[in-house]
């Protein structure tokens, strides 16, 4: 057979790659239609705006010439944005964009076409930076979709056909060639290879597969070609329910009320509030045009965005990498905290530490036994006995009829005797020695008790420090480890650690509802490693993935921790914490000085010339405080 499938492979290989598209081909590019009109519109503006002063300044052209670029920002720029708001207006919305609309409208009809310009950067350029900032909604299912294959090898008789997913049935024999995804989840019915899940359990392990073995879909086989019998339709296989959950996350996922826009909730009606009575008191509408061009929400147009662009720089340059800005302002206010268990709360690398023998075996005989059978299991603790063989210097034996259902365990032949590996509920021997704290298994040789296998998957050396510092420091009242793995496992690490919230052994849709319910009753923080944890990063108030080992959970994530460490955790937390501090002091600063320059307007001490001027100096003076979140510090850690 195998020959046969080297021959089909050398002979279809071309065609095969000429008939599906690259990856890159498949719309990873946004539509220029798609991009939101802010964005042309902050283009247009800062073009306007320079090629205003080249002519006034540079090439020393009449008044008629230079005002032409700012005349256009204005028409083609400041009208759209203008209509808008006078929409949001009339349903109600005020936010500090509106009292933007009302200063541009204000500057050009006192003749101030720069000053009426620079607010139209200023307004749409927020908008675009935030829109440039947070859309990572369709990236995620994108680069699932990427990942799966567009087709399968069906084979037919001697035959092999390539056929869409769609048309694979349960029962239906497929070839999954070297290196190639796998379509759908199945059993090996014949040939013998390796298969990477970790895109799907999030453990960096290559699994071995023999007949018998189940396979998964969206596992990357290994050198070898394998034979493998459709268990399910491609769309209720493993991969396409965690595209379906992550789908549905994204739908459901609130969108944050940007922090400008509560601050201008009050600020708008107090300003134009303000400029109203002083027209009315006064009968000047000059005094009415003076307080609209001292209110204009520079600090909140453009300081906090300059806030979040300092964070988001020192967040990179202490290997944290901000995708959603929205994360900076919430993650400091999480109060649960959700962990995964493996790969960020341990090292993820269990390590075998004894083995106990039953009378009549001995520690050779059933430490060889039992890494020939792991030698094709997905478990974190099948590599620390592996390793443990191959320290040992024991050969592996020929394994056959391979199998690893739920709550089972996992059973196979081994030359020639019945071995089963599995946990201490399933097995009912009565010479089963006393359960000790950690995590273990327990090998049976044609259903005769044969060992227990003792591990350790050492916590990370701060991760005690880490959790116990969360609730003084950072007003955590919660600490949830949530894991697929098993129970035991996770309880023992769990209590070494000083976690008192354990749920363990749950699947990737249990893992979201879980996640959902808690975020539902507090902000919630999760952090995981594994594409299965990518449908719960979605579902958190903030996600973070830790480490970089799946693209699909960095995109699922608002922020990736590059370097493995909790130090980085707590890092983020302190640089959301500093954002929003100096992104208010900027804001809250900055609409202070400007409330007093309104009352000055509004009583006739300083008039629109002076105020224009006035508020250019509050804004230099908001958006350098805001800067100052860019500079290196080193009080970014407390535990």
């Amino acid at each position: 057979m195998e020959a046969a499938q080297h021959e089909r492979l050398s002979t279809d290989s071309q065609p095969r790659d000429a008939k599906r598209p690259s990856p890159r081909s498949r719309g990873r590019r946004t539509k220029w239609w798609l991009v939101p009109k802010e964005t042309y519109i902050s283009l247009l503006a800062t073009a306007g705006i320079l090629l205003h002063l080249v002519l006034r300044y540079v090439l020393h052209r009449p008044e008629t010439v230079f005002l032409i670029p700012l005349y256009a920002t204005l028409l083609l720029g400041g009208l759209p944005l203008v209509a808008d708001l006078t929409g949001k207006m009339f349903r109600l919305q005020f936010g500090s964009d509106l009292l933007a609309g009302a200063s541009i409208v204000t500057a050009a009809l006192l003749d101030e076409y720069l000053v009426g310009s620079i607010v139209v950067l200023m307004l749409s350029g927020g908008t675009a930076l935030e829109h440039f900032a947070t859309r990572r909604a369709s990236s995620v299912l994108e680069a699932l979709a990427r990942r799966m294959p567009q087709t399968a090898h069906l084979q037919r008789g001697e035959q092999i056909h390539e056929v869409t997913l769609a048309e694979v049935a349960p029962g239906d024999t497929l070839i999954v060639r070297p290196h190639e995804i796998c379509p759908v989840d199945g059993v090996v019915v014949e040939g013998h290879g390796a298969m990477d899940e970790a895109y799907l359990t999030g453990e960096p392990f290559t699994i071995s597969k023999a007949p018998g073995s189940q396979v998964l879909s969206g596992a990357i086989n290994g050198d070898s070609a394998m034979m493998i019998v459709a268990e399910k339709l491609a769309v209720d296989s493993r991969y396409a329910k965690i595209m379906r959950v992550v789908q549905a996350s994204e739908q459901n996922r609130p969108r944050l009320r940007r922090l400008g826009d509560r601050l201008g909730a009050w600020y708008t009606p107090l300003a134009v509030g303000l400029a109203g009575l002083s027209w009315l008191a006064s009968g000047e509408p000059h005094r009415f045009l003076a307080v609209m061009v001292v209110a204009t929400p520079c600090p909140l147009l453009i300081a906090i965005p300059v806030a979040v662009i300092g964070a988001i720089s020192l967040a990179a340059r202490r290997s944290i990498i901000i995708k959603n800005a929205a994360v900076l302002e919430q993650v400091d206010t999480c109060r649960t905290l959700i962990f995964d268990k493996t790969g960020t709360l341990t090292y993820g690398r269990p390590t075998l530490i004894e083995i106990l023998c039953a009378p009549g075996f001995g520690r050779d005989e059933v430490l060889r036994r039992a890494a020939s059978l792991e030698a094709y299991s997905k478990h974190p603790l099948a590599g620390a006995i592996l390793a443990a063989a191959q320290e040992s210097a024991l050969a592996l034996e020929p394994v056959s009829q391979v199998s690893e259902r739920p709550g089972e365990g996992l059973r196979g032949i081994v030359n020639g005797c019945r071995v089963r590996i599995a946990g201490r509920k399933t097995v009912s021997a009565a010479e089963v020695p006393p359960a000790a704290p950690g995590l273990e298994c327990l090998l049976l040789i044609d259903d005769a008790f044969a060992a227990v296998f003792r591990f350790r998957d050492t916590p990370r050396h701060d991760t005690h420090s880490f959790l116990s510092h969360l609730r003084p420091r950072h007003n955590v009242n919660r600490v949830i480890l949530l894991s697929g793995d098993r129970e035991s496992e996770v309880r023992y690490l769990a209590e070494s650690v000083g976690i008192r919230e354990v749920q363990a052994e749950k699947s990737p849709e249990e893992k979201v509802a879980i996640v959902t319910a808690e975020t539902a009753r507090a902000r919630t923080l999760f952090v995981g490693d594994g594409i299965n944890d990518a449908p719960g990063l979605l579902a958190a108030t903030v996600g973070v993935a830790f480490g970089a080992n799946s693209d699909i959970t960095s995109e699922a994530a608002g922020a990736v921790i590059l370097e493995a460490s909790l130090r980085k955790v707590d890092e983020l937390l302190h640089i959301g914490r500093r954002m929003r501090i100096v992104a208010l002091e900027s804001a809250l600063g900055g609409m202070g000085l400007s409330l007093i320059g309104m009352v000055a307007a509004s009583l006739g001490y300083l008039p629109p010339i002076a105020g224009a001027i006035a508020q250019e100096i509050i804004d230099l003076a908001a958006v350098l405080n805001a800067l100052r979140l860019a500079l290196p510090s080193n009080d970014l850690a407390d535990f």
